[in-house]
Order: C-alpha cells, then structure tokens, then sequence
C-alpha cells in the first residue's frame, strides 16, 4: 500500500497548511494506475533570482528505490516547454511503494522561457538500458 513520506528536512520545516494540502493530494493521487513513476503537481513559482522552482509529489509505485542522478527533467506548460535541466540530488532516495514531495529547482540557464503561467507538468526522461 502507497504511503506519504517526508525527507527530514521538510518533515522539520513543512506547515501544518502545506502539509495538508500534500496529504490531500496524495489521497487523491495515490493509485498508479499501471505507472510505475508518477510526478503530481502541487505548485510552481518564480524566485527572485529568476529560477523556477516546481514541487511535485513523487510517486514511486515500483518496488525498488528511485534516485535522482543526471534525471533529465522538464517544465512544461501548455503543450509548451519552459524549462529542462537534467538533476543529481543525492539525498532525494524514494522508496519502493513511496510517495514524497520535492521541489526541482531549474537554474536560470536550463529556463527556455522565463515566465511561468503554473498549472504546468513536470516530465522525467525515463532511461533506456
């Protein structure tokens, strides 16, 4: 069974308000419906030095560990690609049957477009053996 899981950092920081916004999301989001990797949008912004962060709830629905080591990732909004940026984020390890939130943030030289609309995608390149 899927379950809701914090990294450290975000489990001491998180607000009650945010919390259960990710909580209700993932209630609604939690079946993988045959995906074996699903990234749920929760919010984008814009930061002051022009980034753009995007925070998903990642579903690992597969019953090995998901890391995030040169994982090609892109921002896409209304069919439209506004950033892409390839990550390596060594504490981000999700567990099998897990589902976590995360904020990607794409540097301004991954950024194709340097606006943001929201209600965008966030797409993972899957890797071909």
């Amino acid at each position: 069974m899927q379950k809701l899981q914090f990294e450290s950092s975000w489990e001491k920081a998180i607000a009650i308000k945010d919390r259960e916004l990710i909580t209700d999301i993932f209630q609604n989001s939690k079946e993988g419906d045959g995906q074996s990797i699903r990234l749920e949008p929760i919010w984008e912004a814009m930061n002051y030095k022009g980034e753009i962060l995007i925070t998903v709830l990642i579903h690992n629905f597969t019953d090995t560990e998901l890391t995030f080591q040169n994982q090609k990732l892109t921002y896409i909004e209304k069919e439209t690609i506004i950033a892409e940026h390839t990550f390596t984020v060594p504490k981000l390890i999700i567990n099998p049957i897990t589902s976590t939130p995360w904020t990607f943030i794409f540097p301004i030289e991954g950024l194709i477009r340097k606006e943001i609309c929201g209600n965008g995608k966030l797409e993972m390149e899957t890797k071909r053996l």
